[in-house]
């Protein structure tokens, strides 16, 4: 029995930030070099996003926070909290995004219910606390006291594959499995005013989101995304390049400007081992119809589309997810996929149509997948 992806939901917090606007709070901090200001007016105009939600009320010109902790809209300053301060605040908002996607993932398969559900894997980059997610979700969501918890913590922009990785290998061993896996990131809780180039160009791409998806070998007539197989790479360079470390005032970014060229020189090598798992497809990707690549940034996605020679509308799931949410992290590949799922399912051929996806993350790790989209069957 092949294992399927059901669903794909996703929650974000309601206050949005529009680039623009979020633009010109950056640019009018004080202490900023002339270079500073050029580099966040290049960084956030050319990132190709419109709108981002983040968890952070405080980051609207409309704030009243008498005592604001991140942004004083009365002076237009950016203020810079400590790391407790920044990860209390993941801990009051992250679980209702989880939960939420959740909910709306498990209402999404009225075939099954809660007490459906054997394992849940929780992901998340940007905060900790514990009792974490995973028990939380079990909690709120009415799951036996016996499901089956996992957290993959700080693993960085690809984890969403190590998470379905592991719910794939769950429910090949046991088929009747159900698997809730979540992703929940609350980037912004970590940018600040500065002028170094690894933290404006995070200052202009990274947001807020939360993704859940059910997962399982049970049989059923709707449609769904096969998982079929899944290969992690490192590159030979990079180790340097991208990083996700913990300081005294919020978790601080690496993204070096050489990350697209690394992805570019070495994309086709980290799809090989991929490739070579299914007999069926051949090095040209020309067979491959659709693509779900994490848009860690406009050049990547770029540097991806040329050296793969992906047409434009291939790449449209992952440039509107870029243009309307900003990168999420692990959850930003998560909407892709559901972009693509639900673009697609309604008018898939009853053979199935491939779809190859990927993301990228510290080390640099290139994690790639091929999945199937399914449509249902009569019966």
């Amino acid at each position: 029995m092949s294992v399927m992806m059901r669903t794909i939901q996703t929650a974000v917090p309601p206050t949005i930030l529009y680039q623009d606007k979020a633009r010109d709070v950056f640019a009018s901090q004080p202490g900023l070099t002339r270079l500073g200001q050029r580099l966040i007016a290049t960084s956030f105009d050319s990132a190709q996003i419109s709108t981002r939600h983040t968890a952070v009320k405080e980051f609207t010109t409309e704030s009243v926070a008498k005592n604001p902790d991140f942004f004083d809209a009365d002076s237009g300053l950016l203020l810079s909290p400590s790391t407790k301060v920044r990860n209390e605040l993941f801990a009051s908002i992250a679980p209702g995004l989880y939960i939420e996607a959740a909910q709306k993932a498990l209402g999404a398969c009225p075939d099954l219910t809660s007490a459906d559900v054997s394992h849940v894997i929780t992901v998340s980059c940007t905060g900790f606390y514990n009792p974490g997610p995973d028990y939380q979700l079990v909690r709120a969501l009415g799951l036996s006291p016996s499901t089956q918890r996992y957290h993959l913590g700080f693993m960085g922009c690809y984890a969403a594959f190590p998470a379905l990785r592991a719910a794939k290998s769950f429910c090949d061993a046991d088929p009747n499995a159900v698997v809730l896996v979540v992703c929940a990131e609350l980037c912004s809780l970590h940018v600040r005013s500065s002028n170094d180039p690894d933290t404006i160009m995070g200052s202009a791409l990274f947001a807020d989101g939360a993704a859940a998806a059910i997962v399982t070998a049970r049989d059923h007539h709707g449609p769904g995304m096969q998982l079929d197989h899944f290969e992690t790479v490192l590159t030979p360079v990079g180790e340097e390049a991208m990083a996700w470390n913990i300081g005294d005032e919020g978790f601080e970014m690496v993204l070096g400007t050489y990350v697209p060229h690394i992805i570019d020189d070495h994309i086709v090598g980290a799809l090989a081992p991929l490739l070579a798992r299914d007999g069926s497809l051949d090095t040209t990707y020309a067979n491959i119809p659709h693509w779900g690549i994490h848009p860690g940034g406009r050049a990547i996605l770029d540097r991806v589309q040329k050296r793969l020679e992906l047409s434009e509308e291939q790449l449209m799931p992952a440039r509107r997810v870029l243009n309307d949410y900003g990168n999420m992290s692990s959850s930003t590949v998560m909407f892709v996929l559901k972009d693509i799922m639900e673009e697609n399912l309604p008018r898939v051929a009853p053979a199935g149509e491939r779809v190859c996806s990927m993301a990228f993350g510290p080390g640099l790790t290139v994690e790639t997948s091929l999945m199937t989209l399914l449509p249902g069957r009569a019966g």
